[in-house]
């Protein structure tokens, strides 16, 4: 499979097509489509579903994908990394929020746009950022960065909303404050005991668990742990940190609490995960 970098934080793109002009790829990056006109077919991860006008897709970098165009069709493709990311201004709480939501995207077709409120905003911002990307007027960056900023996060929201993410299809409030809130503070172990859970959200100490269960379909350890996991496999793929750095920043005791809690998981050290990675990319 072909793979593609990118070596800018982020690159906008438009361009129109009568036929695909790529096979069936791979990136490093982040990829935002956003179908202006025409009509065809996205292929991803050997699934298809139709695409037409209004439809925005994300491609992670786990994906491999193309599109057959059956009739002619204007793309709006929006490449962003992980830097860009870390360095948007997005508020540091969200950031690995941000991050593992959009990592861990079901990696099936379709339009990730599924709030309707949502589409009627994505038009007008993708056509903002077509003109501000040709005039380069004062302030470009700056407002670029917003437009950008805001598109990121419109697609974060309809996946943690609308796409599974461990939460039942109408979940109460609080079940999804629970979540944030844990996503927030995965960094800090003594936050998610279930005893300051209860006493943060109202809740019982012996009911806790069985509420967060009950609206999301998994116990709160699962969850945690799962979350926790692939932030760790997000570290060990994509950032140059040490083992021990990664262990400090999840509130880990030590390292040797670390690696035993990642072999448990993955069934190797985060060492030897990472050496398995980089083996593959250089084969």
């Amino acid at each position: 499979m072909v793979r593609e970098n990118l070596y800018n934080a982020f690159s906008i793109e438009c361009k129109t097509l009568n036929e695909c002009l790529k096979e069936a790829h791979g990136h490093s990056f982040f990829e935002l489509v956003y179908i202006l006109s025409g009509t065809g077919v996205q292929c991803i991860n050997n699934n298809q579903l139709d695409y037409h006008a209004g439809h925005l897709f994300l491609i992670t970098p786990a994906d491999c994908h193309h599109f057959d165009i059956q009739s002619t069709t204007t793309f709006f493709i929006l490449r962003f990394n992980d830097i860009y990311i870390k360095d948007s201004g997005i508020p540091a709480e969200y950031i690995s929020k941000l991050e593992y939501i959009l990592q861990n995207a079901n990696h099936r077709p379709g339009c990730v746009l599924k709030n309707v409120e949502d589409r009627l905003i994505v038009k007008p911002l993708v056509d903002a950022i077509l003109r501000e990307d040709l005039h380069h007027d004062i302030s470009h960056y700056e407002l670029m960065q917003q437009y950008v900023n805001t598109l990121i996060l419109i697609v974060s929201r309809n996946i943690a909303k609308f796409q599974g993410m461990y939460v039942t299809e109408y979940p109460e409030e609080k079940a999804v404050e629970i979540l944030q809130f844990i996503q927030t503070n995965i960094f800090y172990p003594e936050k998610l005991r279930t005893e300051y859970l209860g006493n943060r959200f109202n809740l019982s100490t012996a009911y806790v668990g069985r509420y967060f269960k009950k609206h999301t379909g998994q116990t709160m350890q699962d969850y945690i742990t799962h979350y926790k996991t692939q932030l760790i496999e997000h570290r060990l793929e994509y950032s140059d940190k040490r083992i021990n750095e990664i262990s400090n920043e999840f509130g880990f005791t030590d390292e040797s609490h670390f690696n035993k809690f990642f072999r448990k998981q993955k069934g190797l050290s985060p060492k030897f995960f990472r050496r398995e990675l980089k083996n593959k990319i250089d084969a």
